[in-house]
């Protein structure tokens, strides 16, 4: 099609869709250049700013490498993985609810045993963690396969040290049979995003913050249920009501109980204050 303008470009790139062999693809495309396009006209987009966006999401794809996804950051900040993540793990009330799924997991990290210290030498005062896994009805789920990762009191996960490929602060156990699970790990802190990027800089611009409520990130498979991606949320934080990325749910929220030097849960002592956090997590059966 020739002599194209502002009114008819749109049609014509739907038209171009027309031999789509995948149905879903051609669904996505077409709203997504109707929408795009729409957006455009919408808001008069000058060359000067369509040029400034696709810098902005070459520069988002140069600052990702394996240890950084800046897209996943980018898609957090700007609320679509809650979004998505809502659509799509809609689940009946008793269940945990599912929030973002975060940048920072890793494939592959170390199996421990239950009562292990997961931490590995990470920065952050003791925290013992203790619940149980079960299913909607109440069974409990024995052989539940559960990653936790989280940042050190420093604000930073493990990924983010340069030249240090050790694995702290996370690990992989699995639930006993009766469901309960119980690990050592740091207490949970508040921290700030990546915001030393493309990402951080549309933050400043909009006069946007970069900081997360301490939280602990869990993901949990267990055969015949839906795997869970969620986080439970340090009560008190100041950061609850303004999340840089959205995630927090008020059934996620937990007390972090703080102890003095003394017994610990696992039958030891501690020499310093340590902290207590107990969540019971509820998965929804598989459809």
């Amino acid at each position: 099609m020739r002599n194209l303008n502002e009114d008819t470009i749109t049609q014509a790139v739907l038209a171009r869709h027309a031999n789509a062999t995948d149905a879903r693809l051609k669904t996505v495309m077409t709203s997504l250049v109707q929408h795009l396009h729409e957006f455009a006209r919408e808001v008069k987009l000058t060359e000067e700013e369509w040029v400034a966006g696709i810098e902005f999401l070459t520069a988002v794809g140069h600052i990702t490498d394996d240890k950084r996804q800046e897209f996943i950051l980018l898609s957090d900040t700007l609320g679509l993985s809650t979004l998505v993540t809502a659509m799509n793990h809609r689940k009946p009330d008793a269940c945990t609810e599912a929030t973002v799924f975060g940048p920072f997991f890793v494939e592959g990290a170390p199996g421990y045993e239950l009562g292990d210290d997961i931490a590995n030498g990470a920065k952050g005062d003791p925290c013992f963690v203790r619940g149980t896994v079960r299913g909607v009805d109440g069974t409990p789920i024995g052989g539940a396969v559960m990653e936790v990762w989280q940042a050190d009191a420093e604000g930073f996960y493990d990924v983010q040290y340069a030249g240090d490929e050790a694995h702290r602060g996370r690990g992989r156990i699995i639930s006993a049979p009766d469901g309960s699970f119980h690990f050592r790990s740091i207490l949970a802190e508040a921290y700030p995003i990546p915001h030393d990027g493309p990402v951080g800089r549309m933050l400043s611009a909009l006069g946007r913050h970069p900081w997360r409520p301490a939280h602990l990130h869990f993901m949990i498979k267990a055969e015949g249920y839906e795997t869970l991606v969620t986080h439970v949320f340090r009560d008190g934080d100041q950061y609850l009501d303004s999340d840089a990325v959205f995630g927090v749910r008020s059934s996620l929220i937990a007390q972090w109980v703080r102890h003095e030097p003394g017994p610990t849960p696992d039958g030891g002592a501690s020499s310093q204050p340590f902290y207590t956090l107990d969540f019971d997590f509820v998965l929804n059966p598989a459809a």
